[in-house]
């Protein structure tokens, strides 16, 4: 009897085959789709798969039939107003684009649903983004390690047992065995004929003798020898892999009240998120500042508050610092500065001096988002005017402004986008 089992990774009733060309096919549709889902999603929610819905009218494909073809006549009962040849009005109020409650079930009813897992929403969230200048050369040692092939072995489990490499050997030892007893026989064989050709037969019988034996030792040959066995062998072998250091940066001034700080931890998540997607390991970084900067775990970073002023030169001071002590080499260093701007004094200049002199040439990239209230997204700080001179002299570091939450998803779209070929 003979049993079938099933082992494709896709479930019953499903095709990975066809799914791929939908996605392909209808990649705008589901883009479009899912930059909807992102405005309507919490941050939490935003590494999930989900369902998108796609117009019908998008999908829709010709179709042809068979009909009866030509002009026919015939009567429908109920009918008491009108005879052949009337013109049936249109019905008031048709066209109008549907009123009340009705418009939004038939947008409903006339859409695909279609499921998303998480590495597909991924996949399509940063399609079309990329990092600037991306450079993975620096591999790091790891503990992690990979199993590779290194040949055959003649000692192993059953479950390793290499059959054709098995039977390969089992043929050469068996020909190279062989061989010799067939010559060997074969001059027997025609010594034995010359011998019956001769009328010896004691001679005769002797040889006839040693042609059994020569065939007895040919068939005794094994099939598989204990010898032919081979394994395939595998072995442990240390995996580098590509890693990242991100460096989060943030004034928690008085300034910097709680919507600033939601803006912040927007953006920092949608850099988490691209960067696990470029590299194996990602280590996060949190600093901040304001008259002083200090290292401290994501909760107080974005929870706890301080007072005091702004000192954005702290913060640089100390992410090169921890930089050259823990990331130094092995790692390449991205970093992302959020801020209001908000700095007196002559720290905006030193700062400035300070990111292009010691931090932007040891890092792969580095960002700047300044968050403006609304009325004064416009005016541009100190700090900004600074860094915009950082900007135009090196090609590692980029800047945009916000001041909204709708705003965050765009501006890291602007930052991170492919450039043209």
């Amino acid at each position: 009897m003979v049993h079938l089992i099933d082992r494709r990774p896709n479930g019953r009733g499903k095709s990975a085959v066809n799914r791929e060309r939908f996605l392909r096919r209808y990649k705008a549709q589901i883009q479009e789709a899912v930059k909807k889902m992102v405005g309507e999603r919490h941050l939490g929610d935003m590494e999930q798969g989900g369902e998108v819905r796609i117009p019908r009218k998008d999908i829709s494909e010709p179709s042809f039939g068979f009909g009866r073809g030509g002009d026919r006549e015939f009567v429908l009962p109920g009918n008491r107003e009108f005879v052949a040849g009337d013109r049936i009005p249109r019905p008031e109020g048709a066209g109008a684009g549907g009123q009340g409650g009705s418009a939004g079930e038939g947008d409903m009813d006339d859409s695909f649903v279609f499921s998303l897992s998480r590495e597909e929403f991924m996949q399509i969230f940063f399609d079309d983004l990329e990092l600037p200048r991306l450079a993975r050369t620096e591999l790091g040692p790891t503990e992690r390690r990979k199993s590779v092939r290194a040949g055959f072995t003649k000692s192993g489990v059953p479950a390793n047992l290499s059959v054709i490499r098995t039977l390969t050997q089992s043929l050469a030892r068996r020909i190279a065995a062989g061989g010799g007893l067939a010559r060997e026989g074969l001059a027997i064989e025609e010594a034995f004929a010359v011998a019956a050709a001769a009328g010896q037969a004691d001679q005769a019988a002797v040889l006839h003798a040693e042609i059994d034996r020569v065939e007895r030792r040919r068939e005794a040959l094994p099939f598989i020898d204990e010898t032919d066995l081979r394994y395939r062998n595998r072995v442990w072998r240390p995996e580098p892999i590509a890693r990242a250091a991100m460096f989060c940066l943030m004034d928690v001034s008085a300034s910097m009240d709680e919507e600033k700080k939601d803006l912040a931890k927007r953006f920092f998540t949608l850099l988490y998120l691209f960067l696990t997607r470029k590299y194996k390991e990602v280590r996060l970084i949190f600093i901040r500042h304001t008259d002083d900067a200090e290292e401290v775990d994501e909760e107080t970073f974005f929870h706890d508050t301080r007072s005091g002023g702004t000192v954005v030169y702290s913060a640089l001071e100390l992410a090169d610092k921890i930089r050259g002590e823990r990331y130094a080499s092995g790692w390449n260093v991205y970093a992302a500065q959020a801020s209001d701007g908000d700095a007196f004094g002559a720290d905006p200049a030193r700062s400035a001096r300070f990111l292009r002199e010691h931090l932007l040439p040891a890092t792969r990239y580095y960002t700047y988002l300044e968050l403006n209230a609304t009325h004064a997204q416009d005016r541009a700080s100190a700090l900004w005017a600074e860094y915009e001179r950082v900007a135009e002299a090196t090609g590692n570091f980029a800047m945009r402004r916000a001041a909204r939450r709708e705003q965050i998803y765009p501006v890291f779209r602007e930052l991170f986008r492919k450039e043209s070929q």
